[in-house]
């Protein structure tokens, strides 16, 4: 009973967390961490060392690398992405689904106490600048360079909303798969604090899906966006799993809803409130962002 009570508290992301003081999730806090998401810039100068379990020192001098490419199995994947933030690489990349909790706990404990490492993932098809740079598993011939910034929790509907932008004319300038996870290294307000900063992106794509709370904080940084810059980038956004059935895990391990969850209605009603343009389907998210941006 305990352990299932430990789990649920772990798959929103913030009770459990913010109760041991490991890291906030608010985006009214900041931390040493929060300065890592300039490494989520990356460009067509970007190095990328591809790291199996033990990333060397010599590989460290002679590559000097901007991002590591964690491309390992789940049980050693903690080991292999501890060994990237000691080594002070700026970005990790880690695609490995099924990566233990416990495992996850111990690398966010490390990560939220320094600033040089930004993590992406794990469980996620990583990061890519169309035409640039691709770090993971993305279908990379489907992106086209361009101005909309787009951060998801699903790496299908991200595929489906690249499609659809790129059908618009509009690419894309980053796109920022951050994984189904209960414990991303990176989230849905992280990517917005990215691209509210990023002066090729000038319209902004947010697709969430149930499990967590990472929505809810998104929908308070558009908010805060909104009051604070005269000319705000409009965000399109949409919730995955408005159908799905209570307790059952959707593909990812943090997409699992339960009674009392914040639901998939309840995130969409808040990104509308704060200012996000709420659409049913990635397919649409393109024409609908070329009309927001007058284009």
């Amino acid at each position: 009973m305990i352990g299932l009570r430990f789990l649920h508290h772990v798959r929103s992301t913030t009770h459990l967390l913010r109760a041991a003081k490991c890291f906030s999730t608010s985006s009214a806090h900041s931390s040493p961490y929060d300065r890592t998401i300039r490494n989520l810039k990356i460009t067509d100068q970007t190095r990328v060392i591809y790291q199996d379990t033990d990333l060397t020192q010599r590989a460290m001098e002679e590559v000097k690398p901007d991002v590591s490419a964690v491309f390992v199995p789940a049980t050693f994947a903690a080991a292999a992405i501890l060994e990237a933030i000691e080594a002070e690489v700026p970005l990790v990349v880690s695609v490995a689904e099924h990566v233990p909790v416990h495992d996850m706990l111990r690398v966010h404990e490390v990560l939220r106490t320094q600033s040089k490492t930004r993590l992406v993932g794990p469980n996620c098809p990583g990061i890519i600048a169309p035409n640039q740079c691709r770090v993971g598993i993305m279908p990379y011939k489907q992106y086209t360079r361009g101005c909309v910034g787009i951060v998801s929790k699903s790496g299908t509907l991200s595929y489906e909303a690249v499609g659809s932008t790129s059908r618009a004319g509009l690419g894309q300038s980053i796109v920022v798969g951050m994984g189904g996870d209960m414990l991303p290294g990176t989230t849905l307000a992280d990517g917005l604090k990215l691209f509210f900063n990023h002066d090729e992106t000038k319209g902004i794509v947010v697709i969430g899906e149930i499990g967590g709370e990472a929505e809810l904080e998104a929908a308070e940084l558009i908010r805060e966006h909104r009051r604070t810059f005269p000319k705000p980038k409009p965000v399109i956004a949409m919730v995955a799993g408005r159908t799905a059935p209570e307790g059952k895990a959707m593909g990812h391990a943090g997409a699992i809803w339960r009674n009392g969850d914040v639901t998939a209605e309840a995130k969409s009603k808040a990104l509308e409130d704060a200012g996000a343009i709420i659409v049913p389907h990635p397919g649409v998210m393109g024409e609908k962002m070329k009309e927001l941006l007058g284009m």
